[in-house]
């Protein structure tokens, strides 16, 4: 009877373990997106993200002028060296619980350091045909068919989040 017990605790520990495994907490699609995202962090390809991989990183995105304290605070997120696990929990736990919405919009807002709520459309086509998951020319165009854009060319990124997240009103009509 004891061993039996025993037997039944150790698969609920295995079981336990098993959900706190970062890799089950995310889609193997998504998975390859944040893979992806880190290998465009890691500059130099050693599997570590490091304070000049991160400036390097926001120098490809036209912010010249990152203070290294910005950077310090964001690695001292990882409590250690952040490779792919470590980069995927921190992930994880931003993600857990909160809106997609919020998410996106914390997104452009790196694109937005003067937090006007704007970013120019010819920078952000720029950064969606050049990083990560290309777009294609065709794709930036769906996408700006249904972006609210001023007459200065800047995208309000929360009515772009809000319309990504939730639809747009004019396909729902």
């Amino acid at each position: 009877m004891a061993s039996r017990k025993a037997g039944t605790r150790s698969k609920a520990a295995a079981k336990q373990r098993g959900s706190s495994n970062v890799f089950s907490m995310f889609e193997q699609s998504q998975i390859q997106e944040f893979k992806e995202a880190f290998s465009c962090i890691d500059q130099n390809r050693d599997g570590i993200i490091t304070k000049p991989d991160l400036k390097e990183t926001y120098m490809q995105l036209g912010k010249v002028n990152v203070k290294d304290e910005e950077l310090d605070e964001m690695l001292k997120e990882g409590k250690g060296p952040i490779n792919f696990t470590v980069f995927l929990t921190l992930f994880g736990e931003k993600l857990n619980g909160s809106d997609p919405e919020d998410s996106i919009v914390n997104a452009f807002k790196l694109l937005d350091p003067n937090g006007t709520g704007h970013v120019h459309k010819d920078e952000l086509k720029l950064l969606l045909m050049n990083q990560a998951d290309k777009f294609s020319e065709e794709e930036v165009e769906q996408m700006y068919a249904v972006t609210p854009i001023d007459v200065a060319g800047n995208i309000d990124y929360k009515s772009l989040c809000y319309i990504i997240t939730h639809g747009d009103e004019k396909e729902d009509a």
